[in-house]
């Protein structure tokens, strides 16, 4: 059968982690992933993590630099969408050493920035976010102060 292939590698290998225990200081991702015909749903799952994460569709020079384990996102547990054929929850837990301390531009840009291209998904969308009390009390808030934001 031919089969969409996420990728060179395949994903689910290293990011599709049913038996990961989340961590208080993980930010916990909920994506509703519709993958494309032939693409199982761990699959996908792991695709979303790894791309939004460390990974990349093809070996480079830098993979043995750094701990893989250390800073990938993990798609730790997928539940089908009740009445929608070929859509599930894809639940993704990221490290905070991901993520620059205080920006939320960067934060984003990790999650949900290059994985809404990504061939083996149909549709993607991001449902919720978890973000920990320890990396929110990194973000400064507005420059001006918030009473100068509530009176605009």
């Amino acid at each position: 059968s031919v089969g969409f292939k996420a990728g060179v590698k395949d994903y689910k290998l290293t990011y599709y982690t049913p038996e990961y225990e989340t961590k208080d200081t993980d930010i916990l991702a909920a994506f509703r992933v519709s993958p494309q015909p032939g693409v199982p749903p761990e699959e996908a799952g792991a695709a979303v993590a790894a791309e939004s994460s460390t990974g990349t569709w093809t070996t480079v020079w830098t993979d043995g630099l750094t701990s893989l384990d250390r800073y990938k996102g993990r798609c730790y547990h997928i539940e089908p969408v009740a009445g929608e054929e070929n859509q599930y929850i894809c639940y993704v837990a990221y490290p905070l050493d991901l993520f620059e301390e205080g920006s939320v531009t960067n934060m984003f840009t990790s999650i949900v920035g290059n994985v809404f291209g990504f061939k083996a998904l149909r549709a993607l969308r991001l449902e919720d976010l978890r973000i920990p009390v320890s990396y929110i009390k990194t973000f400064q808030g507005p420059p001006h102060g918030i009473q100068v934001e509530r009176d605009k």
